[in-house]
C-alpha cells in the first residue's frame, strides 16, 4: 500500500507540473492574445473610419470580429489544457445555430442595416418615400431607421424590410423638378394660357435660372385640355415653391378669365 501510494504521488508531481505549465501557457495565450486582438481591432477601426465608412457599420464589424477572435483564443487555450476542441467547436456551433434561429428577424434587420450603411441609398437628412411612408431620415441605426414625417411624427422602420423595399430619395440630387398640371376649357387660347403660366414660373425667385422652363399640352382629356408646367428648384425649396405656384395659378387664371373646368352633375326632378 505504501509503495503504491509513493508511486502515485511520484507520478502525480510530473502530471501536476505539466498541468501548471499548460495552465500558464493557456493564460498567457488569453492575455497576450487579447492584447494583440485589441491592438489589431483598434488599427482596423481607425483604418475603416479614415475611409469614411459609417460608424455604425464599423462598430458592428469590430464587435463581430472581437467575438470571433476571443472564441478562437478560448478554443486554442482549451486545446493547450488538453480538452477536446472538436467538442467545443460543436458546442459553439450548436449555440450559434440556436441563437440564429431564435433571432432570425433581428439578424435580418442587422443584415439590412449593414447593407444600408454600406450602400448608402440615403443618409441622415434625406427626404425618402418608402411604400406609403415618407419623411426626413432622422437616424440610421444598425437595426432600425427613424423617419420624421411632415407633421412631426416619428416612423420606425426595420432595416430588414427597408432594404427589400423600393426607396425614392427625393433630396439626393442637387435639384428637383416641379410638375404642375392644370386643366383649361377647350375654348381657351392655349398661347395666352402658356404666357400666364410662364410668367408665374419666371416670377419664382427660387427657380434655377440655368434650367429651362417647359409649358406644354400634356394631354387632351374628355372635358379639359391639360397644361403642364415643368420647372427646376433646389430640393429644399420644392414644397414652398409648389404650394405658392398653385395659389398663383388660381389667382392669375381668375384675373385673366381662364376657366378651369370641373365635373358637374345635373339633377332633373320629375314632378307629377
Amino acid at each position: 500500500m505504501i509503495e503504491k501510494l509513493v508511486d502515485y504521488v511520484t507520478g502525480l508531481i510530473p502530471r501536476s507540473l505539466d498541468f501548471v505549465i499548460s495552465l500558464v501557457i493557456a493564460i498567457a495565450i488569453l492575455v497576450i492574445g487579447g492584447k494583440i486582438v485589441k491592438k489589431l481591432l483598434t488599427m482596423l477601426r481607425n483604418s475603416l473610419l479614415k475611409k469614411d465608412m459609417e460608424p455604425g457599420v464599423v462598430s458592428f464589424l469590430i464587435s463581430a470580429l472581437k467575438v470571433a477572435a476571443y472564441v478562437l483564443l478560448v478554443i486554442i487555450a482549451a486545446q493547450v489544457l488538453g480538452f477536446a476542441t472538436s467538442s467545443i467547436v460543436a458546442l459553439v456551433g450548436s449555440a450559434g445555430l440556436a441563437i440564429g434561429l431564435a433571432l432570425q428577424g433581428s439578424l435580418a434587420n442587422f443584415a439590412g442595416g449593414v447593407l444600408i450603411l454600406l450602400m448608402k441609398p440615403f443618409c441622415v437628412g434625406d427626404y425618402v418615400i418608402v411604400d406609403a411612408v415618407e419623411g426626413t431620415v432622422q437616424k440610421i441605426d444598425i437595426v432600425y431607421t427613424t423617419l420624421h414625417t411632415a407633421d412631426n411624427r416619428a416612423v420606425i422602420l426595420p432595416n430588414g424590410k427597408l432594404a427589400d423595399s423600393n426607396i425614392i430619395n427625393a433630396t439626393r440630387e442637387d435639384r428637383r423638378r416641379i410638375d404642375i398640371n392644370v386643366g383649361i376649357e377647350y375654348s381657351q387660347d392655349i398661347s395666352e394660357v402658356r404666357k400666364v403660366l410662364l410668367d408665374i414660373a419666371n416670377s419664382q425667385e427660387e427657380r434655377l435660372a440655368e434650367m429651362p422652363i417647359d409649358v406644354v399640352v400634356s394631354s387632351l382629356d374628355d372635358s379639359a385640355v391639360t397644361m403642364a408646367v415643368h420647372m427646376w428648384v433646389k430640393p429644399e425649396d420644392y414644397w414652398t415653391v409648389r404650394w405658392r405656384m398653385l395659389e398663383e395659378v388660381k389667382n392669375q387664371f381668375d384675373a385673366h378669365g381662364i376657366v378651369i373646368p370641373f365635373n358637374q352633375l345635373d339633377v332633373n326632378l320629375n314632378q307629377q
